[in-house]
Parts: C-alpha cells; structure tokens; sequence
C-alpha cells in the first residue's frame, strides 16, 4: 500500500479523521507516554483547574493530524518533517474531534507538500490550528 505520490497531489487536495475521545484513550495515552500530568488524569485534581474537569493532552489530538498524514493525505509512505501547533481550546472526555489537513503548496523539485492542519470539535470550535510539512512517497514506476 502506497499513499499518493508528488504528482498525484494538487493544492486544495484535504482528508479529514473523526473520533470520539473517551476516558480509555486517555489512560492509554498517557501510559505509553508516561505524561500523567493530573489535569489528564484525576478528576479531583482537574475540578481545580482552570477547565474544572479532565482534559485530552494537546500531543493526543495532535496524533490525529499524524493519522490523516501517514494515512490518507498523502499516505503510506509519507515522511513527516515538520509540524507546527497552536493549541486554541481543550477537548474534553466525550468530545468528538475532527482533525483536517488541507494541501496549500505542492513543491515538487524536493518533494514536499505543505498542509494547513486543524482540529475541530463538535461544537465546530477549532480547538487545535497548525501547519505540517511531509514528503510523499516517492511514485512507483
């Protein structure tokens, strides 16, 4: 399986992943990654906070952008080079997030694709704003 190579990818080009994050994805998520920062993971903790309740860690929603990219747009194969993040809203347990990532400049001498990146909620608040820069597969001959 192959994404799409430089010269299938054209300006305007997006893909789009949705999920619902729950209270598992969470506990996973910081296990693997060791971030048990309380405001992810203690309600009694987060009530203080200035959310008042447990929120998503950003790098969690960020990994959407990296499942759109790895798997869609451009796809398998695709090298990630860059990423920039603006963190704008938490997600909260029970949010369903809707991650994008739109193609705004096609560099085809060095192979490079440049994608505006966003994730939105439910409630269409952009609660992550970002740009990714990746190297498409390079085309089978």
């Amino acid at each position: 399986m192959n994404g799409k190579s430089i010269d299938r990818i054209k300006v305007g080009d997006a893909a789009e992943f949705s999920k619902t994050v729950t209270e598992t994805d969470i506990y996973l998520y910081a296990g693997i990654t060791g971030d048990l920062n309380p405001a992810h993971i203690n309600e009694a903790y987060a009530k203080n906070t200035f959310f008042k309740t447990r929120i998503a860690h950003g790098m969690f929603t960020a990994g959407f952008i990296s499942n759109l990219l790895g798997m869609q747009l451009p796809g398998p194969g695709t090298i990630y080079l860059k990423q920039s993040l603006s963190f704008l809203a938490p997600v909260r347990f029970g949010d369903t997030v809707t991650a994008r990532a739109e193609v705004v400049e096609v560099m085809a001498e060095k192979n490079r694709v440049r994608l505006k990146t966003t994730c939105t909620n439910q409630d269409g608040t952009v609660v992550l704003d970002g740009e990714a820069l990746v190297s498409p597969p390079k085309a089978k001959p």
